[in-house]
């Protein structure tokens, strides 16, 4: 009894380490992440890739209301996976900061530097008595000097950099699809597909109405969403070399 009292100690505390080094309350924002749909982010050599599945649990809620691409700036996007509500106070908090970057140097914010914010921030709550670490992860990609960069926000605070990645449920399946079909000098073009095909592989009976893609492309340095029809087509197109 006393070992158990201990245990539930440290679950409440957020600012108490276990014996063995661990943060309860961390660990359970990361299974709230895994519990969430999955947010694809890939690389290219073109500009940078944000897929997201959106779950729609009623044929009577609007599509459009269920968001998980976010414009930041005209050259970042974010895609998140876990508790809706903590990501949108992310978002929130991300987009303050690049317009502030904006007004106070006239420029638009490096992608790094963004992402090591909002980590700052996160992090933030995992050692702050009475509050509790977001439940959610975030893909930030974006364009800085004609350079794409794709970052993971973790909800301990870490900032990791991927070339490419997934976040959410099923994200080992993901992972396997995304390492398989990965190269160095991947196109804006293959990167879609490429997202698309793991979202797909994950996720069988998913339809295109339930996938939001958007892309940041290297040229232009602009946040572009694309429309259902555009995601359908490929689908078809995975849907045809499934058939081969």
């Amino acid at each position: 009894m006393q070992g158990n009292s201990q245990q539930q100690a440290y679950d409440r505390g957020i600012t108490i380490f276990s014996p063995d080094g661990r943060l309860y309350q961390v660990e359970y924002a990361r299974e709230a992440v895994s519990r969430g749909t999955a947010s694809v982010g890939v690389r290219t050599s073109e500009g940078v890739v944000l897929a997201a599945n959106r779950r729609v649990r009623s044929p009577l809620m609007e599509r459009s209301s269920v968001e998980k691409l976010h414009k930041i700036d005209e050259h970042v996007g974010i895609a998140s996976a876990g508790h809706v509500a903590d990501a949108r106070q992310l978002i929130d908090f991300a987009r303050r900061r690049a317009q502030t970057e904006r007004l106070r140097y006239s420029e638009p914010i490096p992608i790094e530097t963004l992402t090591k914010s909002v980590t700052d921030h996160i992090q933030e709550y995992t050692q702050t008595g009475g509050a509790r670490p977001f439940g959610v992860a975030l893909l930030v990609g974006g364009i800085y000097d004609g350079e794409p960069r794709l970052f993971e926000t973790d909800p301990s605070g870490t900032p990791y950099e991927w070339k490419a990645t997934a976040v959410g449920g099923d994200r080992e399946e993901l992972q396997e699809t995304l390492e398989a079909g990965y190269s160095e000098d991947i196109g804006l073009e293959d990167g879609i597909e490429l997202a698309v095909e793991a979202l797909v592989s994950a996720n069988e009976d998913l339809e295109p109405g339930n996938v939001e893609l958007s892309t940041i492309d290297a040229d232009t340095e602009s946040f572009e969403t694309l429309s259902t029809d555009e995601v359908e087509t490929y689908f078809t197109d995975i849907e045809g070399e499934t058939d081969e």
